[in-house]
């Protein structure tokens, strides 16, 4: 079972949600990997002029994997995918493990790389969803699939080799982000809730939310502690459905594309 977090890429929430999941001194306590949905670099584009140089800066150090979960904007058309090469190059190599492109079946979003054919009646076929099939021959949507393709044809990340982990080396932790008022409003010296204890919203002097009823039974900062879902106001963004936790349980295993 992995511990993880994928969210929005929401940017008054850099870096201090990924570093809130990988701070502490006991790596138990951290996320096994953090991933964002970035949709920043559009149409004609630059590493630069699209913000992913401020990506890099802020996985710098983190002692976590981290990857990008959803990524390909789709206006202004067509997809050219040009953010592949910065992403599997030496601009982003060292510091992201890569990129998960959305999607492969064309859907009513019009995200998709590859269609089964014009849509249909689904009360007529039940193996179409919202009209749109998932059975015959997938034929490649153009000119995206290809641009996608010639992207990836060349090139060649080089990773990480299994024999250079070193079960010995080590990362300086990465320090927990302090609450600020009207920004980061998670206090991370306070113990998440657990099981049975509830919400206390009312903010504490220094801006964090704090939890209140049964008393904790584990002093853990994110490991066995159940979750709460308020909606949390970060800087103007409601994060609804986000447990004070702000942790991901993934059960099965990530299909790399």
């Amino acid at each position: 079972m992995l511990t993880s977090e994928s969210t929005a890429d929401i940017p008054s929430l850099r870096p201090m949600l990924q570093n809130y999941l990988a701070c502490g001194d006991n790596p138990a306590d951290a996320a096994d990997f953090f991933s964002l949905n970035v949709y920043e670099w559009c149409g004609k584009s630059s590493f630069d002029g699209s913000g992913y140089n401020q990506l890099v800066t802020n996985a710098t150090g983190l002692q976590i994997p981290i990857f990008i979960s959803e990524t390909g904007c789709r206006i202004p058309k067509p997809r050219t995918f040009d953010d592949q090469d910065s992403i599997l190059g030496p601009d982003m190599e060292n510091t992201w493990s890569g990129a998960i492109v959305y999607e492969w079946i064309e859907e009513m979003n019009d995200y998709g790389l590859i269609s089964y054919g014009p849509t249909v009646d689904p009360s007529v076929n039940t193996d179409a969803l919202d009209g749109f099939s998932r059975s015959g021959t997938p034929s490649p949507v153009t000119p995206d699939y290809s641009n996608l393709k010639k992207h990836w044809a060349t090139l060649h990340p080089k990773g990480v080799a299994l024999s250079a982990y070193s079960s010995t080396a080590s990362m300086p932790a990465i320090a927990c982000p302090s609450s600020t008022p009207n920004g980061w409003i998670v206090n991370p010296t306070v113990s998440l809730p657990s099981v049975g204890e509830t919400l206390n919203r009312a903010a504490t002097s220094t801006g964090g939310l704090q939890t209140g009823g049964a008393k904790p039974t584990s002093t853990a900062k994110k490991a066995g502690a159940a979750t709460v879902k308020p909606a949390i106001m970060m800087g103007g963004n409601a994060v609804a459905g986000m447990g004070i936790s702000l942790i991901g349980v993934l059960l099965g295993f990530l299909v790399w594309l």
